[in-house]
């Protein structure tokens, strides 16, 4: 369970992404994604306790609106108010995307493509520039936790990225704590994600005794390296897919029926 929590996480060491050199788009994303006001939660401490997340997720219910497990023999609660205020979350803004203003949409279809070509708003990740495809990585992996594909960018996480770029306001604490309660509503098909995050609340609770840490592996925390290594595959892939040329229609000669022979 544990391990499944992180197979598609994504954290961000900030302190070192934005002293990427040479690439002034994606250091502005990562920019906007602060001003935002999700450093703190993307940005947490990177440490998973094996155990008790399995734990969390296990005996979490939802109970008047809160999170409510059992971990390490302790009744642990999780408001929301208290999960905004550990990841230092706007509590105000826009809790529906669809109240985007149509004509700021309209404009990243442009502002996002690699072509400079309007592309869809729900369209191929590989359309987009190198920045936009990362933060689409990032809003399905640790913000929507979505699971399937992430090739495809949805008109949801276009919306959410409009917002991002322009800055919009918007309410992170509603929306990602309503993500967390659908992850715990075993009705829902809702991926388990925020790892790291459900171990930093349970590590600020005093009632609970925490057992041993173990850190993300590298390549689940971006910073400098790694989004560099990020933007280097893709441009290889970029460069195969525009060489590779459509394999040539084969003539199928029609075979001779009894009679015609």
């Amino acid at each position: 369970m544990a391990s499944s929590c992180i197979s598609n996480a994504l954290q961000i060491n900030f302190d070192s992404v934005l002293e990427i050199q040479d690439n002034d788009g994606m250091v502005n994303m990562f920019r906007s994604l602060e001003a935002t006001g999700l450093r703190g939660f993307l940005g947490c401490p990177s440490v998973l306790y094996e155990q008790e997340l399995e734990q969390f997720f296990d005996t979490a219910l939802i109970q008047d609106g809160d999170v409510t497990c059992a971990v390490s023999g302790k009744y642990v609660e999780i408001s929301v108010s208290r999960f905004a205020g550990v990841f230092n979350l706007p509590t105000d803004g826009l809790i529906d995307l669809s109240d985007v203003p149509n004509d700021l949409v309209l404009q990243e279809r442009t502002l996002f493509s690699n072509s400079g070509k309007p592309v869809q708003f729900s369209c191929k990740k590989r359309l987009l520039k190198y920045e936009f495809r990362l933060l689409n990585d990032i809003l399905t992996k640790s913000i929507s936790v979505k699971v399937g594909s992430f090739d495809a960018v949805t008109h949801e996480r276009f919306l959410m990225m409009t917002a991002i770029h322009f800055g919009i306001k918007v309410n992170w604490s509603e929306i990602l704590f309503e993500v967390l309660k659908e992850m715990v509503d075993r009705t829902t098909r809702r991926a388990k994600g925020f790892a790291a995050q459900i171990c930093v609340l349970l590590k600020g609770d005093p009632a609970v005794t925490l057992g041993e840490a173990k850190t993300f592996p590298p390549l689940k925390i971006l910073s400098e390296k790694t989004v560099n290594t990020y933007v280097a595959t893709n441009k290889t892939i970029d460069a195969r897919g525009e060489t590779v040329r459509p394999r040539a229609l084969l003539r199928v000669k029609p075979r001779k029926t009894i009679a015609e022979a």
